[in-house]
């Protein structure tokens, strides 16, 4: 409309030259000229108001509706004897830690944000302090039936005794007539201490009886996650996917997974491309058998996690205890390790510290060393595993298993 106005203004002052030598303009030369009428200035769109990073203390995902907001973090030991499979509640874990305890045996600590949401859980077993410093950074909830010498010690120095509900067989129950891998009940040979269970139901009493205060807000995640607003990291795209070391490419194949704990406890995953999950399976010794993990308290659903992360430092027995092999995680030094996704592998580095000290995960150097840079963890459920060093050159990542 300007350029309209502004060409007839230059069109009209040209017409007034000729009008006058003619002598019989009808234009009155002393009248003022009219402004061009003034447009409105357009106001900028503003931009959309982020929504604020909402994010699953332990899965990284969006908090959706049901999230408990402002509730400690639980984590709950859970047999993982042969004879103790299959086990109940582990499907529900946000994390699944695996650690070896004594006599080359692992057990299991899986995490969860909301302890409400479980249902039944066990068979439960006592505290250990390797999975409890993986805990503790996060003030979480500890659950269990009875504790070692050394988590003693650390319930004392920490303080933890309002957190630390170490005494399950008083509020649980017992399942004798539950059947385990090898067929047997407490009836044809399954031993006591396999047989202790609870629900979310009876923790929540125990909770509400001792007053415990369950009231805690995270400002942080337990993995450095993906933002989920973004798309997952693919490791064929990362950072070091172009990197080697001495030992090969720091990213490959990923599509099976073997971890061996010590020569009768293994676990291994399958890579299902469908789900984008790991499916998850544990060797069964007696007679050299690999079994699908199941959860029989979900309808003996498998196991599946989006991410399997494994590190490797030095586990010993702890001075003065070679009698009943009570297991020292050295987490002090950091290590090396590997995260898992999508069907590949990608070697990494770790520190954690103190107890006090939340774990870090960080991506590997050009020159196969640990960077400063933390590593994204892919949002979704996880599972951990801490392994001897003496054991990394049992593990096993390839395509996908022909076995």
């Amino acid at each position: 409309m300007k350029r309209l106005i502004a060409f007839a203004a230059a069109m009209l002052s040209l017409c007034l030259p000729l009008a006058a030598c003619g002598g019989s303009s009808a234009v009155d030369s002393s009248a003022t000229p009219a402004a061009p009428t003034a447009q409105p200035t357009a106001e900028p769109t503003p931009e959309p108001t982020p929504e604020p990073y909402e994010a699953n203390v332990l899965t990284g995902e969006k908090k959706d509706a049901d999230y408990p907001e402002g509730q400690r973090i639980t984590g709950i030991m859970i047999n993982n004897i042969v004879q103790a499979r299959p086990q109940r509640g582990l499907s529900k874990a946000d994390i699944l830690v695996e650690i070896k305890v004594e006599g080359g045996i692992t057990r299991f600590m899986p995490m969860f944000v909301d302890y409400k949401d479980i249902g039944e859980f066990g068979p439960i077993r006592s505290g250990r302090d390797q999975f409890f410093q993986l805990l503790l950074p996060f003030n979480g909830l500890y659950v269990h039936e009875g504790q070692s010498v050394v988590m003693d010690q650390y319930e004392r120095d920490y303080e933890y005794k309002d957190l630390n509900i170490g005494d399950a067989g008083n509020w649980g129950y017992r399942d004798n007539d539950r059947v385990n891998w090898a067929g047997d009940t407490r009836s044809s040979g399954l031993k006591y201490e396999h047989t202790l269970y609870a629900t979310s139901d009876d923790l929540q009493a125990v909770i509400e009886k001792r007053g415990t205060d369950m009231n805690r807000t995270y400002n942080s995640t337990f993995f450095n996650f993906v933002n989920y607003n973004d798309p997952a990291r693919d490791l064929t795209n990362s950072l070091d996917s172009a990197y080697s070391d001495k030992y090969g490419p720091i990213v490959s194949d990923g599509e099976y997974v073997e971890i061996e704990h010590s020569q009768s406890y293994k676990t291994r995953f399958n890579y299902d491309a469908a789900s984008n999950t790991y499916k998850m399976q544990m060797y069964y010794y007696p007679d050299g058998s690999w079994r699908d993990t199941i959860d029989e308290a979900a309808g003996n659903a498998q196991l599946d996690f989006t991410n399997v992360i494994v590190l490797y430092t030095d586990i010993h027995v702890y001075p003065g205890h070679e009698k009943t092999d009570l297991q020292c995680v050295e987490y002090g030094n950091g290590g090396i390790g590997y995260y898992c996704y999508g069907g590949k592998c990608e070697k990494i580095f770790w520190q954690k510290g103190t107890p006090l000290q939340a774990l870090q995960l960080y991506y590997a150097t050009e020159d196969g060393k640990c960077s400063d840079t933390p590593l994204d963890v892919n949002v979704g459920k996880s599972y951990l595993a801490v392994v001897d060093l003496d054991d990394a050159e049992n593990f096993v990542h390839s395509a996908a298993n022909a076995g």
